[in-house]
């Protein structure tokens, strides 16, 4: 019972610091943007996904100091689940908002990168029982991939 309670009023303090700094968050990043030029979506795109999983950051490189092959594909399959799972949480509340709201669908760029990476990630993690070097590095390299994949739809397609 008192494991129930506090696991209770965790969560209840970690929603309401979400609910507390979110706004700040979001208008620091665009304000980044503005004072730097670039568009806040690519700011955000960077920053946001480093702060909100800081902790699967920290965890998996503990994980990986210890440098055997256990701890480094538990380091990897953990920030493998946590990207997925993130990005498919995310783009489903969007969708939601965009259906049940009657929002001008303005993201067709971004959802199509959302939905590649989560393809490419999806396949090395179902393929591999042990995740190596070469498809970290691959992982790793699929953020500024989906950044150049979103200016190209955006600038070269048309896409909105």
């Amino acid at each position: 019972r008192r494991v129930l309670l506090r696991s209770v009023r965790l969560m209840l303090t970690g929603t309401a610091l979400v609910l507390l700094f979110s706004d700040p968050m979001v208008g620091v990043m665009g304000e980044i943007g503005n004072v730097c030029g670039i568009p806040p979506f690519y700011v955000s795109f960077i920053l946001a996904p480093l702060a909100s999983n800081a902790s699967e950051l920290v965890a998996s490189y503990n994980y990986a100091l210890k440098k055997t092959s256990k701890t480094i594909t538990i380091s990897l399959t953990s920030l493998t689940g946590a990207a997925i799972m993130n990005n498919t949480f995310c783009l489903g509340i969007f969708l939601a908002l965009v259906y049940f709201r009657g929002l001008a669908w303005e993201f067709s760029a971004e959802t199509i990168s959302i939905l590649f990476v989560e393809a490419c990630v999806a396949f090395i993690a179902i393929r591999n029982r042990v995740q190596t070097v070469k498809q970290g590095l691959f992982v790793l390299s699929l953020l500024p991939i989906s950044l150049v994949i979103v200016f190209v739809l955006e600038n070269v397609f048309g896409l909105d």
